[in-house]
Order: C-alpha cells, then sequence, then structure tokens
C-alpha cells in the first residue's frame, strides 16, 4: 500500500503501546533522522527541509514524537522523561531499518540526540546538535542576560503572570511577541510551518519538561547538564548556532571543541530557528558536514 512516505510506528512503553507518526523523504546513502524542539512541538517546521535535503540526495525522516500533534497523545505523566524518550527514538529507528545514520535535533531535540548518542553512538554516522546548548542552567544564565538588554517592565510582567500562573492569558503571549521576533524566529510574520508548529504545540507536555515559555526554563528539564560527558561522544558531530539565537552561540561553538570530532556552524543572522531566518549559511553548513563525513573527508573543527 502506498503511503506518501509516512509509516505509524508502534511504541512500548510501561504505560502501554501507542504510535508515532513518521515520513520518509527521498532515497540516498545518506540518512538523516530528524527530532523537532518543544518538548512537543511537531515536525512541521522541519519542512524548510523538504526545499534542501532531496535535490541533495539525502533521504530524511520528519517524525512527531510521542505526545505530539501527529502522534499519540496519551494523557500520563510518567512517560515525560529523557530516559523514555530516548527509548523511543531507538524504537523508531529500529522500525526504519537505519542503521550508521545521521542524528539531527533541535533545541529539545537537540538534548534527545545528544542522550541518544551517549546511548546509542553505535549506531549513528554523525550528529547534529543544532540550536541547544548542553546545560540547562548555562542556558537560564545566558536567557538573564538577554532578558537585561529588554524593558525591566516588560520583564517583571512575564515574571508576575508566569507567578500568577496566568501563562494561558492572551496578554502573556502578547508581551512574549517581541522576544520571540528577536530571538525565536527573525522572519515575521512567521513562516507557516512555524505557525503550524507552534499553534499543534502540546503545552502540558511543553510546560512540564520546559516551562511556560522560551523565556528561560524551570521544568523537569530545569537542572539538565551534560557539559562534561561531551567528550564520550566519538562520533562526527556538529554543532549550529545562531548569533540571535536564545541560545549562547560561544557556548554551542564550544561544545564542537569538546566532543572527539567536533566542528561547529554559526549563523550570524540566525535566531533559534535559524533554518529559516539564516537559510543559506544554516543548510549549505549542514550539507557541507553531511557529505564530508560521508565521504570520509571530515576534519576535526574544519567545515
Amino acid at each position: 500500500m502506498k503511503t506518501g512516505g509516512v509509516k505509524m510506528i508502534p511504541i512500548h512503553t510501561p504505560k502501554g503501546d501507542f504510535h508515532v507518526w513518521t515520513k520518509r523523504f527521498g532515497n540516498g546513502r545518506i540518512k538523516v533522522l530528524l527530532l523537532h524542539g518543544g518538548p512537543s512541538a511537531t515536525h512541521e517546521y522541519f519542512e524548510a527541509f523538504e526545499s534542501f535535503f532531496p535535490q541533495e540526495g539525502i533521504e530524511f525522516y520528519e517524525y512527531d514524537q510521542l505526545g505530539s500533534y501527529y502522534s499519540d497523545q496519551p494523557d500520563e505523566e510518567s512517560l515525560w522523561t529523557i530516559d523514555r524518550f530516548v527509548d523511543e527514538v531507538e524504537q523508531v529507528r529500529t522500525a526504519l531499518g537505519l542503521d550508521h545514520f545521521y542524528l539531527l535535533g533541535h533545541s529539545w531535540g537537540g538534548i534527545l540526540a545528544l542522550e541518544y548518542a551517549l546511548a546509542h553512538q553505535d549506531h549513528l554516522a554523525g550528529l547534529v546538535i543544532s540550536n541547544m546548548m548542553s546545560s540547562a542552567p548555562d542556558y537560564q544564565v545566558y536567557n538573564n542576560e538577554l532578558a537585561k538588554k529588554m524593558d525591566p517592565k516588560v520583564v517583571q510582567q512575564i515574571h508576575d503572570l508566569e507567578a500568577a500562573g496566568k501563562t494561558d492569558d492572551p496578554a502573556y503571549e502578547k508581551i512574549l511577541e517581541g522576544y520571540y521576533a528577536e530571538h525565536i524566529c527573525r522572519v515575521v510574520p512567521f513562516p507557516d510551518p512555524v505557525v503550524r508548529a507552534f499553534k499543534n504545540l502540546n503545552k502540558k507536555i511543553y510546560t512540564l519538561m520546559q516551562g511556560p515559555s522560551e523565556f528561560g526554563i524551570s521544568g523537569r528539564l530545569e537542572k539538565w547538564d551534560r557539559k562534561a560527558d561531551l567528550p564520550k561522544i566519538t562520533v562526527p558531530t556538529l554543532t549550529i548556532g545562531g548569533g540571535n539565537d536564545t541560545m549562547d552561540p560561544k557556548h554551542m561553538a564550544w561544545m564542537a571543541t569538546q566532543v572527539q570530532q567536533g566542528a561547529s556552524l554559526t549563523c550570524p543572522q540566525g535566531s533559534h530557528l535559524a533554518m529559516y531566518d539564516d537559510q543559506q549559511v544554516y543548510f549549505a553548513g549542514l550539507i557541507k558536514f553531511l557529505k564530508a563525513v560521508d565521504a570520509g573527508t571530515f576534519k576535526k573543527g574544519a567545515l
């Protein structure tokens, strides 16, 4: 049966069996599995990859993690842990028949990709950590620095609404618009795939793990830190940052010096969604990395 590349994959969890949505694009020796952010955003903002990868002969897979819009969304808080998500990615890899493949994680997906690599890097040809630092506490410190550049009254309003539990208030979303337009995506109005990914975000899971917004981190991921474990990553690794990101681009460049075979790419005009607001730099660097690793010409520190 022709399914247009879509495959619903069964996922076994301690709380029962569920299904996650995946879709394959193209055919090629270089195979890339994409891990979206959030947690619990959707694959939709990865649609930008559809304009770049196929023409380069790169086969890739978009995938909605469990709890996200196109996959099952069980109402079970115990499922939303890093370890359970890592196990899910391994089940997806097995079901798709991927081995010696490339894993690209963006934002929260970068946390997940790094954790997967630490557990299963024997299956990886390469790793890409896009727009994610290796420490949530360090991310918070950098966010505090960004906040100092904002109107103090606006920052106080954000904190007051969060403290009052009014993060569903339209006023809260309105206040954050300026911060998001500066540091999340500088293409305004936001591109349609980004709008859809935000609209379809599972806010319950997102808030549980990240906190109420991208303005800092306060959920289950608040203490996550893998800086000391970066040297354990042996596969070729590309870190990608944006000059206007919510994440510190200098930290992401530093990460590439800590893994055993690292290179970094900074998108000077990019924000958190640099695949949109510094698109040519983002994809040129990413594709160059994938092809260099595939050809056996990748050198540490070079791109």
